[in-house]
This record gives C-alpha cells, structure tokens and sequence, in this order.
C-alpha cells in the first residue's frame, strides 16, 4: 500500500508538471521532485454555491447536446491534475452559510453559520490566511463579483459576530492593509459617520470605479479598491450573462490583481464567484452557468501567470457551499437534456425582473404584455404556438403555472406555504419561468438555499498533490498554511 501511494503521488506530480509544461519525461519529473513544496505565489478560487452539479453543468452547457454526440467541454480548472473533495458542515449545520464556511476555508476552524473569522463563542479571534501570510510580506488581494464586504470576502480581512454588520466590515477591510480590493462595491458604505469610500481613501488606497484608471493599474499604484464601472443587484458585479461586451470582467480584475500584487518575496489573491450563488438562490440555470463560466475565463489568468512561474505558483479552486440543491436531471424528461434550447434565455432573473417593473410603471401589465416578455427573453411560447424550437412550446401544465405565477405577482399573493415553495421568495414570474426552462433541458432544483453537497477542490501547482483525498473543509485552510509556512 505504500508503495502504491508513492507511486500515486508521483503520478499526480507528473501530471501537473506537464500542465504546466506542456509535457515533461516521467523520469526527469519524478527525479527532480524533492517534496518540499513551497510556492510564493498563491491564488485561491471560491466559486460560492459552486459544487459538482454547477461546474458540470456548465460543461454540458457549453458541450454537444446532440443525441449520439454527447460530449462535455471541460472547463480549465476541471483539468487540473489534482482533484479532492470537502465536507461543508459548520458547527450548526449540514446546510452552512458562507460565513461559516469561509471562515473555515481562510482560517481552518469551525464557527457558526453567520459568523466571520471567529470561533464558536463567538469571541475569540482567528488569523487567516492572508493575515499570515500579509505578515511575512506578502502582498494581498481580495477580488469578488459581489460587494467587497461580503461573508466570503470578508472572512479573509475581517472577525465579526455577525455577516450583516456591513459598515463595521468596511472598516476592518480600510484596515487590513491588504493591497488589492476588487470587483463588486461596498455594501452599506455610507451606515456610519463617513463613507468606507472615505476611510479606504484616508488609509492611503487609491478608489476607484474609473475604467480607464483601472486599467492602468500596476505594481507602482500602491494600495487600490477598483470597483466595476458597471453595477446591479445591490451593488454586485452583473451577470455575465447581463454585462455589456466592453465592460470590465472577474477575469479583468484578476489580470488586474497580478500587475499589482507581483513582486520577489510573494502574494496570495483570492477570488470569488459570488453570483453563482446568488443564481442558484433564485434558481436561474442560465445564470448559474454563465457565472460558472466567468470564473473559469478568470482562473485561466492565473494558469497564465503559472506557466510563467511553474516552480512558485498554486492555484486552487473550490466551492464553500452548493445552492439550490441543482441537479442534471429532471422527472419529467427522464434520461434526456437539452441545455441547447437554455441559449434561448437573454438575460438574468434579476434583469428581467427589472424589465417588468419597467413594464408595470405606466399602471398597465397585462398576460398578454408579459407573454410578449417572455417570448422575447425566454423563448417560451404558449401551447399550440410555434416556436423556432419545439421543445419551447410550454405544455399545459407549465401554461397554468406561468397563468398562476403572473396573477400572484398581480394580487402580492406570495406569503403562503405553497407560494414559498413555488417562488421562494423571488418574483413569482421571473422564478416560474426559470423552473419552466430549466425543468424542460433536465435541470431540477431542491431548494432556494444551501446545501449539504461535499464540494469539489481543483488544484493545480507547486504543492497541489496535497489537495488529494476527502477531507474537512478547515483543511484546506491547514494545506494552505503549511505549504507556505504561514504560521
């Protein structure tokens, strides 16, 4: 058995060498491995609500769908050598929170769902990751889709009893010295006596949502926050199914984060996908995916930087939770999918609720109105219509449920038990018609919350044959410190 692991090992190595290489002899490889592992330049990508299902979807998505040609396309990071699997649960549940399971991914302890960066008494300080590093000289970047104070982000920088307290958030982010903040704004930046826009300033960071500045970034600008020109939801980064051609994407900000962070002694960066998460809340597949998607053009960067420095560099790429409970495989169409006629969905669930309360703003949405809305960005039709793809027809079940679905939105009647099942608290419109969609290509959905799904890590790297294995989710944060002697 020992031998065999070695030789289990030493295969794993190979394989990211020649990733990284494009090839290497077996021999050499293994030779030149000495097992001390150290790399200096780390990313670590969180895709939040991310899990099997998510990442494997997205590979149909942007597969064949046709029958007797099936075949994935594999996104970046599911190539990497090394692949290993995370158990989730907090010290309250089976089915944790972000800030939980955060804090156990920067900080390598258990806390309670809610909870940033402290323990279970909810007292007691950890040291992330990044702090650790951060006081060896290493630089520090903290990228994001969503709003920089966000549970995920914030569990590298922050120790707070509770996620929501978002102003105080801010001001351990303007304190942390961290050199790079990036992505989505800051939630409730203006709760306290002066703007964490302000305080940041104040702390010597240049903030700025300028394109053109942002673009210029580099090792010379100092301590940055360079937020997205370009907001929605709540002050998030769009959709990347939403976002206009030429605005700034993960993978821009990324691409950002090595011009500023690079140097001789080491950085760690980490960044999110925070909208897959707020995607499989509400249930949009299309969404989801594309948001999938955009995390793996921004982990192609860092392979980038890593080919480049195949000796210093590791990347590791993972989830913190899965959301919606989403599975490839749906009752009524049995074995069979058609993610190809998902294409015929234009925009996200949050832009096209925001398309209907346009409509409404003259007084009158009537059916008809909203069907025209859903032809045009969904596909759908209704029975006994014609569609560019049959399979848009809706049914008459699915009809009835869009019927129901529009005179709820109309009367407000969302607050019973049945409607929380059907709309879990999203538009009743913009929700059904998700299901309706997705439920036709063979995606299903269990929930509007987290789940206990075990999440895959994907690494790839100097030291990335420690990501081997199951394990609890505190180890990742243990692998990482032990393989850059952070503690």
């Amino acid at each position: 058995m020992k031998r065999l692991a070695v030789v289990l090992v030493s295969l794993l190595i190979v394989s990211s060498m020649a990733f990284a290489n494009g090839g290497m002899e077996t021999e050499k490889a293994i030779n030149e491995y000495t097992g001390d592992a150290s790399p200096k330049y780390v990313f670590m990508f969180i895709g939040d609500g991310m899990s099997s299902p998510q990442t494997n979807a997205a590979q149909v998505y942007n597969g064949c769908n046709e029958s007797g040609l099936i075949e994935l396309e594999k996104l970046t990071f599911t190539q990497f050598p090394v692949v290993g699997l995370q158990y989730t649960q907090d010290s309250t549940s089976f089915c944790p929170d972000s800030a939980s399971t955060a804090t156990s991914l920067s900080s390598g302890y258990k806390t309670h769902s809610g909870v940033i960066g402290m323990g279970v008494d909810k007292v007691t300080k950890g040291t992330t990751i990044a702090e650790m590093l951060h006081d060896k000289g290493w630089k520090i970047g903290i990228v994001s889709s969503v709003t920089i104070n966000h549970a995920t982000p914030a569990a590298f920088y922050a120790h707070i009893a509770n996620r929501n307290d978002y102003y105080d958030i801010g001001l351990q982010m303007a304190d942390s010295g961290f050199e790079y903040f990036a992505g989505g704004s800051v939630n409730k930046a203006d709760d306290g006596d002066k703007s964490i826009y302000e305080v940041l300033e104040d702390n010597g960071y240049l903030v700025t949502n300028d394109r053109d500045t942002i673009l210029s970034l580099n090792s010379d600008s100092g301590k940055v926050y360079a937020y997205s020109p370009v907001l929605q939801d709540d002050g998030a980064m769009p959709y990347a199914i939403d976002a206009p051609a030429d605005s700034l994407k993960l993978k821009d900000f990324v691409k950002k984060g090595i011009d500023v962070l690079y140097n001789e002694t080491g950085f760690f960066m980490m960044v999110e996908g925070g909208k897959i998460d707020w995607a499989g809340h509400a249930n949009d597949a299309v969404a989801n995916m594309s948001d999938t998607i955009a995390l793996d053009e921004a982990v192609e960067v860092a392979v980038e930087f890593a080919k480049a420095h195949p000796d210093e560099t590791l990347i590791i790429v993972t989830g913190d939770h899965e959301t919606g409970g989403m599975t490839i495989g749906y009752a009524a169409t049995g074995y069979n999918t058609a993610f190809d006629i998902l294409r015929a969905q234009k925009c996200s669930y949050i832009q096209f609720d925001s398309y209907v309360e346009e409509a409404k703003a003259d007084g009158s949405f009537t059916f008809d109105d909203m069907m025209a809305m859903v032809t045009e960005y969904f596909g759908l039709v209704a029975p006994g219509q014609e569609a560019e793809n049959a399979a848009l027809v809706m049914n008459e079940y699915e009809y009835a449920k869009l019927q129901k679905a529009y005179a709820d939105d109309q009367s407000g009647n969302v607050d019973g038990y049945e409607e929380s099942l059907l709309y879990g608290g999203y538009s009743p419109i913009s929700v059904t018609l998700t299901h309706i969609i997705n439920n036709k290509a063979g995606i299903g959905w269990t929930s509007y919350a987290h789940t206990g799904l075990p999440v895959p890590v994907y690494a790839f790297g100097e030291g990335a044959e420690l990501f081997v294995g199951a394990y609890d989710n505190t180890e990742v944060a243990h692998k990482l410190m032990d393989l850059t002697d952070a503690r």
